[in-house]
């Protein structure tokens, strides 16, 4: 799919999200990658087999909650 040199990484690739965007929706909450990805604002993914990449937000020092 992708025609950059060098090209971008493929869907099945752990660094899949560093492709190129090819369309991005930010109104609808989602990204295209050129590699066929899918990437949803909540992080997201839907790859171009189905499978479906639960979303992975990192965790902000300032919200997480310890018990003491």
């Amino acid at each position: 799919m992708c025609q950059h040199q060098p090209a971008c990484p493929s869907a099945d690739s752990a660094d899949r999200e560093a492709a190129h965007l090819v369309a991005h929706h930010p109104e609808q909450g989602w990204s295209l990658l050129c590699n066929g990805v899918l990437c949803f604002e909540d992080t997201g993914e839907l790859l171009p087999d189905g499978q479906i990449i639960a979303p992975h937000r990192p965790l902000h020092a300032e919200r997480v909650v310890t018990a003491a």
